[in-house]
């Protein structure tokens, strides 16, 4: 691939995406925009990647979202307009491999769509999280209404509403659920390989089933998703047995502290 401004490595099935603008801390462009649409589609149709790990180059941000300065296209007419989602975000691509987000330095604005779809997110403890939207006298609704199906209402609406005057810290985010895990960050793109690379090696149908199944569920109610669900189970395994012998398996196991 072309890319601009993201770099790409297939390892492994572990494709390893590391956001390559850190003089503008990872914020996107348009060249971005281009570059994850093409991204999401050589993930989807790629047999051989069967997890995704998405981090940021440099040492101050993960991605403080859109440039400013740069800014990205917009057609004159407003009806015609897209969200930038539809280039980032994995899900709106249909991509249900998982995702696993490494978060160092800021993550602020934009850098939520990609954080709203990780499947797993961890950080390290200098990660802060934010969005300016407010403070710039921009209204915040993309971002936050995905953050909202991600931690509490009143969470979500503290970050939006008090904007460049109050960061998550990495603890904070902890606690509220926002990751799952916080570590040195030395050790940050290591845990994320480990993960990454214990994912991949199960079989990649009934993980990519598992994403869908979880993810869809989302948009609908608790009866509907359990049987659109149950549904799911039988297409990924329709003769109903394990596909896996356990027994057979190294034990590489870890304790979640």
């Amino acid at each position: 691939m072309d890319l601009k401004t993201v770099l790409y490595e297939v390892t492994d099935h572990v494709a390893t995406l590391t956001l390559n603008r850190p003089r503008a801390l990872n914020s996107f462009t348009q060249e971005t925009l281009d570059d994850f649409a093409l991204i999401w589609h050589t993930v989807k149709e790629d047999d051989d990647v069967h997890v995704v790990v998405l981090r940021g180059a440099g040492e101050r941000a993960f991605s403080t979202g859109m440039d400013v300065k740069e800014g990205i296209h917009r057609h004159p007419n407003v009806w015609t307009q897209t969200d930038p989602g539809e280039f980032l975000s994995p899900k709106l691509n249909q991509v249900w491999k998982p995702l696993v987000c490494a978060v160092h330095g800021m993550a602020a604005g934009g850098a939520f769509y990609w954080l709203n779809e990780a499947d797993i997110l961890i950080c390290s403890e200098d990660a802060t999280f934010f969005d300016p939207h407010v403070s710039y006298g921009l209204t915040a609704a993309l971002e936050p209404i995905g953050l909202a199906r991600r931690i509490p209402l009143g969470e979500t609406l503290r970050i939006a509403l008090l904007g460049l005057d109050e960061r998550v810290s990495a603890a904070r985010a902890l606690q509220i659920g926002l990751v799952s895990e916080v570590l040195e960050r030395e050790r940050l793109w290591q845990r994320a390989d480990e993960i990454a690379r214990t994912i991949a090696a199960k079989p990649p149908a009934a993980i990519q089933g598992t994403v869908r199944a979880i993810w869809e569920s989302l948009d609908s109610g608790r009866t509907q998703a359990l049987r659109t669900g149950l549904s799911y189970t039988q297409i990924g395994n329709p003769i109903g047995k394990a596909e896996v012998d356990r027994a057979a398996v190294p034990r590489g196991h870890w304790t979640l502290r």
